[in-house]
């Protein structure tokens, strides 16, 4: 199964937000990521809820909505009131991790757990079974356009052959880093779900418009898995 390209608007134009969602919709993008940050948890603050509202009147894509925040059980209800078809939490934030998921399922929304670069694997031993997906970061979360921390390819290939085992209905998303450079490495480790934000809206990577470079990233993506 190829990977399917999640466009993060993290480093899109927010002067034109609206037209850069249907620019990635036209560009064959399969949902939209966005990414949530508190100044606390990470040391970065971007949107809230209410852009969020405001993206579900722009797309019926499915907006992915990944929170990088503290205390993330207190604002679950408020990106699934505004529409989130996905919420993913950070296992080092969540205190009670598995009533915060299971409260996002119950809402009908896709859940998912989010591991930092350095967190190992076994963070999801009790919470496997629980979830829809797990987001592997492949930078430190804050900010975009960094680059690529190549450990945790292995760790992809790693996780996918576990999920294949232990959980085949998990899908296995990855977040960070991703250029036109790398993104069919990136896809061969198992991707279900590529997450990319400067290489479609900003980086020195750009030949094209936005809707151009999501079609080039998505054609680059799609290739058999190989573990």
């Amino acid at each position: 199964m190829a990977a399917v390209l999640a466009p993060s608007i993290l480093s899109a134009d927010f002067a034109r937000l609206g037209a850069d969602v249907q620019e990635t919709q036209a560009g064959g993008a399969a949902m939209i990521h966005i990414d949530v940050m508190d100044g606390h948890f990470v040391p970065n603050i971007t949107i809230g809820a209410a852009v969020t509202a405001a993206l579900r009147k722009t797309t019926d894509l499915p907006l992915d909505c990944h929170l990088m925040i503290a205390e993330p059980d207190r604002h679950v209800d408020d990106f699934l009131d505004a529409g989130a078809d996905m919420v993913s939490v950070h296992v080092e934030a969540a205190t009670h991790l598995n009533r915060t998921v299971n409260r996002i399922r119950e809402r009908g929304a896709k859940a998912g757990v989010v591991l930092n670069p350095a967190t190992p694997l076994s963070a999801l031993d009790e919470i496997l079974q629980h979830i829809d997906f797990v987001l592997l970061m492949s930078v430190n979360p804050g900010f975009g356009g960094q680059k690529i921390i190549p450990s945790v390819l292995q760790k992809a290939r790693t996780l996918r052959q576990r999920l294949d085992r232990e959980a085949p209905d998990v899908r296995l998303e990855i977040d960070g880093g991703v250029t036109v450079d790398n993104i069919a490495e990136v896809a061969a480790c198992g991707i279900d779900m590529i997450v990319t934000g400067s290489a479609v809206f900003g980086s020195e990577d750009i030949r094209g418009t936005t809707e151009q470079m999501v079609r080039r990233l998505a054609e680059l993506a799609e290739r058999e898995r190989t573990c």
